[in-house]
């Protein structure tokens, strides 16, 4: 039996990707780049290239139990884990941990979001392969994979590491998001790198971790420890899990580690958190317009994030730097530096035509 096991959040809303990513259909179960994928499906195949399927668990909120269902059917149906609540990353990857070490007690777990692009599967899995491999040399290292910053973004949190000259660095600090100053000083250090939110570890050194740093949290899902991974596992979180603190692995455990490594790495990675971020991933035609299934036809206008139905007709004239998303019954038009407000603007909407617009 493989000890490597992987945990896939699939939990979140990404409200930023609204009006495609809705409260009852967001963005990780979405083809976000017309490759006749969703995200999910994306990170599933990517991990499942050293994973074996019956050990990936995809985590996420009990809405979205049957789209995983329908888009990952060869997953195990007790490996989908119904969030009674939304909780953030701690609590998601502490019961993770839990399930896995009653599973296999000498298992090694990536944690991966699932709603993140990743180029050049090859190198993703190659680091990967390191990073496992340097886990089971050090049995209570705390892992999380790095990304080269290619510009000052004050839209990522930080990681500071020792300069040592090895593959894989000690990590000095946790960086909140800066401002533009920051990162820009950030980057002439040379020793700072994007936290991507994927990390890697044996489930003796996560536990232990949680043990020492979240000791209420992990009693709450050490209280149910003999329910885990039986027919009683959901009734128990239905009753519990809300309890858990509303708190990210970062505050939980990595900050206050003295055993944080980081792995600097060398594939291309987008965290696709706005329509901004998608447009910047996308390739551009010869406008520089970013285009998704539409068919488009722009008359001095440029620069623009374009995403329809399949096929969809488009005609503009005259815009530049706009995004414009036409998505069942809603259609916005919004300028690419209005793209921090769309939560404000989705809010806005739900006020005038309802709920379920959101």
């Amino acid at each position: 039996m493989s000890n490597k096991y992987a945990v896939i959040m699939a939990g979140g809303v990404g409200s930023r990707f609204w009006p495609v990513s809705k409260q009852s259909f967001p963005k990780q179960f979405h083809d976000m780049l017309g490759l006749g994928k969703s995200l999910l499906q994306m990170t599933y195949e990517r991990l499942h290239a050293q994973i074996p399927a019956q050990n990936i668990l995809i985590l996420t909120n009990e809405l979205y139990v049957d789209l995983v269902q329908e888009q990952l059917p060869q997953v195990l149906k007790e490996n989908i884990v119904a969030e009674p609540a939304m909780r953030n990353t701690a609590p998601c990857i502490l019961l993770a941990a839990l399930k896995i070490q009653k599973m296999n007690p000498a298992a090694s777990m990536i944690v991966a979001p699932s709603d993140h692009y990743i180029a050049d599967d090859d190198l993703f899995n190659e680091d990967l392969a390191t990073a496992f491999d340097f886990c089971n040399t050090h049995p209570q290292a705390l892992m999380t994979l790095g990304i080269q910053p290619t510009a000052p973004n004050t839209g990522y949190g930080y990681i500071e590491y020792d300069k040592e000259e090895t593959a894989v660095k000690k990590v000095v600090q946790f960086r909140e998001k800066p401002n533009l100053e920051t990162a820009q000083e950030f980057l002439a250090e040379g020793n700072f790198l994007w936290n991507a939110g994927i990390f890697i570890w044996s489930v003796d050194a996560v536990v232990n971790a949680f043990a020492k740093a979240q000791p209420n949290m992990t009693q709450l899902f050490t209280n149910g420890l003999n329910l885990l991974n039986t027919s009683q596992e959901q009734e128990f979180l239905e009753r519990e899990y809300p309890k858990a603190d509303n708190i990210s692995v970062d505050y939980a455990i990595m900050e206050s580690s003295k055993e944080v490594y980081v792995l600097p790495a060398r594939f291309s990675w987008n965290d696709l958190g706005t329509w901004g971020s998608l447009f910047d991933k996308l390739d551009k035609n010869e406008d520089d317009n970013a285009i998704v299934n539409s068919s488009v036809t722009a008359i001095n206008s440029n620069g623009n994030m374009i995403r329809t139905a399949a096929g969809k007709k488009v005609i503009i004239q005259g815009m530049e730097d706009y995004i414009i998303v036409d998505q069942d019954d809603v259609l916005m038009i919004i300028p690419k530096t209005a793209e921090q407000e769309i939560k404000d603007i989705r809010n806005a909407a739900m006020k005038k035509y309802g709920k379920e617009i959101g």
